[in-house]
């Protein structure tokens, strides 16, 4: 049995799917962006004058996309720390990695009680967002 979530305290998707879906005693959530819930925007995105992106700041869109994911965990019963496996989607690795890193750092003090990570370097994702997390929990039950 499968059940869909849905977190308004989290950015719409961009497509027809849903935040998160439960299955068995997992909870798999589709991929979660930056984008502030209420606006739309994306943190600390520089556009220029043809409104591409120029310059992005990946520290503030690495705290965003986290208080995204907590919200989507949230709405479904779930915690932080409940995070098992997170598969990390980065538009420049080359720049933002270490960026990236260190927030991860922030949240995730100890290594022994850190989900698991994969982390991907990738052309582009659907939005101007420069990070993007697919992520599964096994929340306590």
């Amino acid at each position: 049995m499968t059940d869909a979530i849905r977190a308004d305290a989290a950015p719409r998707p961009v497509g027809r799917y849903p935040h998160a879906r439960r299955a068995g005693g997992l909870l798999f959530l589709s991929g979660i962006g930056p984008r502030d819930p209420a606006s739309d925007s994306v943190p600390d995105n520089v556009l220029g004058a043809d409104g591409r992106v120029i310059a992005h700041d990946i520290a503030a869109q690495t705290h965003a996309v986290f208080a995204n994911v907590r919200a989507v965990l949230e709405a479904a019963g779930s915690r932080w720390e409940d995070l098992v496996d997170v598969t990390v989607y980065l538009t420049d690795m080359a720049g933002d990695f270490a960026g990236y890193n260190a927030v991860w750092a922030e949240y995730f003090p100890d290594p022994a009680t850190a989900p698991c990570r994969t982390t991907l370097g990738i052309d582009a994702l659907p939005t101007p967002i420069a990070i993007e997390l697919k992520c599964v929990a096994a929340p306590k039950e």
